[in-house]
């Protein structure tokens, strides 16, 4: 008996190992990734995302005692966190569907830890052909297929939409036309609001984001728009006129507009995006919200969007040699109901009246390297928030020149 069962478990380990080592032939891997060096060079402070490493625009003018511009103080570094490694993974059959995923890391970390390494992307896909479903995290719809070829690592932020985020995405394309529809959560990029950046915002909210959008494709050409709708519960808790705690239900929900269009061709790149958002912070805008309402007694509150229009253009040449240029403009378009005197606003930019950025690069491509530098004069019109409708009045210009010079290695 004993030499039966031996004989057994013999013959179901080679049959274990037999149908593991036919699995694993059905899966391929490719990877790939780079080591990227980034040195740059600020005239003045800046705002920044992603913990001061993310370019956004300058800071204002702050005064000492003595009429000094605190913030008119230069600044640069050098730094090495996004050198980057990835691997693509093309699997079995899955009824009809077939089945890829991808993960990707880089070493910017998180919060304020550095050369640690981050996810970037991670997600499942399921291809019928005609449709597909990704879950996972990946770019977010809003950034989707139309973004500047820049070195800037902002990617055109604040006025290109950028954030990588969990999501369930189904994907539908019929000759020319594709159709694409979103759920999205939160993970790195992160709202605004009473308690700064946070994941609460939209987990206490229960609801996803929403992204609808439709894409015209022919060869070297992609146009669309998209909508996405975004639903968030800044508190749950407040404090009341006698000072005691109460439970209070708020609740702020907008729609943002999106259009894009991009066109590849020989040597050309040419795309342009314009965005009309509102309370988009999550995906590097500018603005967020303000209170409209207060119930004195409970101290809930209603809120409403400060919506901004922003726009950029990028036009690159060449293969070899590859010159390019990339101008961005947004605009505070204010609040759709009156905030209330005196209360805060949430969100990023919200006393900015106009924000202008124009840059030029230069880069030098071979297999596997490239070589850049790049120069960008960006100008912030800051002013007062006008509780009769959020916008900005009685203006004044700050500027910052900054200088990129990257160099990566690709493989």
């Amino acid at each position: 008996m004993r030499k039966y069962i031996i004989v057994a478990v013999g013959a179901l380990f080679l049959a274990q190992n037999g149908l593991a080592q036919s699995t694993e032939k059905k899966i391929s891997y490719k990877f790939y990734g780079q080591v990227r060096t980034d040195l740059y060079y600020n005239s003045r402070a800046n705002e920044e995302t992603v913990d001061g490493l993310f370019y956004m625009y300058p800071k204002d003018k702050v005064y000492d005692e003595n009429g000094n511009d605190i913030n008119r103080t230069a600044n640069g570094s050098f730094y090495t966190l996004y050198s980057r490694l990835g691997v693509d993974v093309a699997g079995p059959q899955l009824g009809k569907a077939k089945t890829s995923a991808k993960v990707e890391i880089d070493f910017r970390g998180s919060g304020t830890t550095y050369s640690t390494i981050r996810l970037r992307h991670a997600y499942m896909n399921l291809d019928w052909g005609a449709s597909a479903l990704l879950i996972g995290q990946t770019w977010h719809p809003l950034y989707g297929d139309v973004a500047p070829q820049i070195l800037n690592l902002n990617m055109g932020a604040p006025f290109q939409p950028f954030s990588r985020a969990p999501q369930i995405r189904y994907r539908y394309a019929n000759k020319n036309l594709q159709l694409t529809g979103a759920l999205v959560w939160q993970s790195q990029y992160l709202s605004q609001g009473p308690s700064g950046k946070s994941q609460e915002y939209i987990k206490e909210s229960c609801v996803p984001e929403v992204y609808v959008g439709a894409d015209y494709k022919r060869e070297g050409l992609l146009a669309g728009v998209g909508v996405e709708l975004l639903s968030l519960v800044p508190r749950t808790q407040a404090e009341g006129e006698n000072g005691n705690a109460y439970k209070v239900s708020e609740r702020i929900t907008t729609l943002s507009y999106e259009g894009h269009i991009k066109y590849t061709g020989k040597d050309w790149f040419i795309g342009a995006k314009t965005v009309l958002g509102s309370n988009l912070t999550q995906a590097s805008g500018l603005g967020g919200f303000g209170v409209k309402g207060i119930d004195q007694r409970t101290g809930e509150r209603e809120y409403t969007p400060i919506r901004f229009s922003s726009t950029w253009v990028n036009v690159v040449y060449g293969k070899k040699w590859k010159p390019g240029v990339f101008a961005g403009y947004a605009k505070n378009l204010g609040t759709p109901d009156q905030l209330i005197a005196g209360t805060d606003t949430y969100g990023t930019g919200t006393d900015l009246d106009q924000l202008v950025t124009a840059g030029a690069e230069l880069t030098y491509n071979l297999p596997h390297w490239k070589f850049g530098v790049e120069y960008n004069l960006s100008t912030a019109w800051y002013g007062s928030i006008q509780a009769s409708n959020g916008k900005v009045s009685d203006t004044h210009a700050v500027c910052n020149n900054r200088f990129v010079a990257t160099a990566i290695f690709m493989f």
